[in-house]
């Protein structure tokens, strides 16, 4: 009986000129003055690789250069409260990367003396740290000989050798990954690491292309059948839930309530407005607004605010907000803070909820 042919059957997948296109190419036109390159320290290219996972460089800039004034070095995040941490890393979206982030510094604390591993396979053990990430800090702090596949090489990837399938599907992502590591340099490994990232993120992009540019144009199957823009296969299409959530403003002497989340979940170990019966599914009937109110004290006026939409990965989140004014404030209720409605900048907050309040405190300015 005839084997079944794997994805990658029909192409020889060892091919030097590839890398060495890959190397010349960073090393004229790539990145070389991210605040990230041209060190070794490792902590520094994790911070960096963890904050890039999901999200531009452009908005990461100001984050990563605060995050190491606050915390120069892994021991000095381990040792961060998780409250700092989530103050540091509010808006910038994604919670869970923060709270891995700050679990991975304790254990690198803890398990290896500060030193974060050389190995890509100890580097993947830990919280917030797959197998790309781990080759990409393992290559950059190390010169480790070890294969990326984010999504930036996933499409180029795609489209240089005319994959056909969903590359998320296990089988085609196991044929990708045969063919990072067999394409890997002998040497120039943090180079080539970076090439291929530079590639994806400004001229391999997902829109508009410029492989006019691209320095493996004239060995890639999409631009050479037009097909740019339909590799990489996208996936399949599913219907996005939707849920709403009353949430309550409630106000009193140039304060506003907010409450602390749990650390699992949506927006977890951050500050956030109360809500009426969480995140509820659409078309569920909320309590009455006013009851919930009256927990925090004698309720003067209740006012709607203009609704917003935020959306997650997995579901979309209609937020309808009511503005409530106390006429006493009633005794303090656990889990709840008062926090000072013109410092709420500095405010632990989930995007939305944070530009909501900004809004309130400085209304001229929107």
């Amino acid at each position: 009986m005839k084997r079944a042919q794997r994805p990658d059957d029909l192409q020889p997948l060892h091919d030097p000129t590839f890398a060495a296109a890959v190397i010349d190419w960073q090393r004229q036109h790539g990145r070389h003055a991210l605040p990230w390159q041209n060190t070794r320290d490792a902590y520094r290219i994790w911070l960096s690789e963890i904050m890039l996972q999901q999200t531009q460089v452009a908005a990461v800039l100001g984050y990563y250069a605060r995050f190491l004034e606050r915390c120069p070095t892994v021991a000095s995040l381990a040792a961060a409260s998780a409250e700092e941490v989530m103050q540091l890393w509010s808006g910038l979206g994604y919670y869970t990367r923060a709270r891995n982030l700050h679990a991975c510094a304790k254990r690198v604390v803890a398990e290896y003396g500060g030193q974060f591993p050389v190995d890509p396979a100890l580097l993947a053990d830990l919280p917030g740290i797959g197998r790309s990430t781990a080759a990409a800090i393992s290559a950059f702090a190390y010169g480790t000989r070890a294969a990326i596949l984010d999504g930036n090489v996933k499409r180029v990837f795609a489209r240089v050798f005319g994959v056909e399938q969903y590359p998320g599907i296990k089988p085609v992502e196991d044929a990708l990954w045969r063919r990072a590591e067999a394409l890997l340099p002998e040497s120039g490994i943090e180079r080539y690491t970076q090439g291929l990232m530079d590639l994806g993120a400004t001229l391999c992009t997902r829109a508009n292309p410029a492989c006019e540019r691209c320095p493996l144009r004239l060995r890639c199957a999409a631009y050479a059948s037009g097909r740019t823009a339909e590799l990489p296969v996208r996936k399949p299409p599913k219907t996005t839930p939707e849920k709403r959530a009353a949430m309550l403003v409630v106000l009193d002497a140039g304060q506003v309530l907010l409450e602390q989340r749990a650390d699992s979940g949506i927006w977890g170990g951050l500050l956030s407005l109360p809500e009426v019966d969480g995140h509820a599914a659409l078309g569920v009937a909320l309590p009455d607004v006013l009851a919930s109110a009256q927990r925090f004290g004698a309720v003067d006026t209740i006012d709607a605010l203009l609704p917003l939409t935020h959306g997650f990965t997995h579901y979309k989140l209609h937020i309808h907000p009511r503005q409530v004014a106390l006429s006493q404030r009633a005794a303090p209720v656990d889990g709840f803070v008062w926090w000072d409605l013109d410092k709420i900048g500095a405010a632990p907050l989930p995007a939305p909820v944070k530009k909501l309040l900004a809004q309130l405190a400085a209304p001229s300015l929107f």
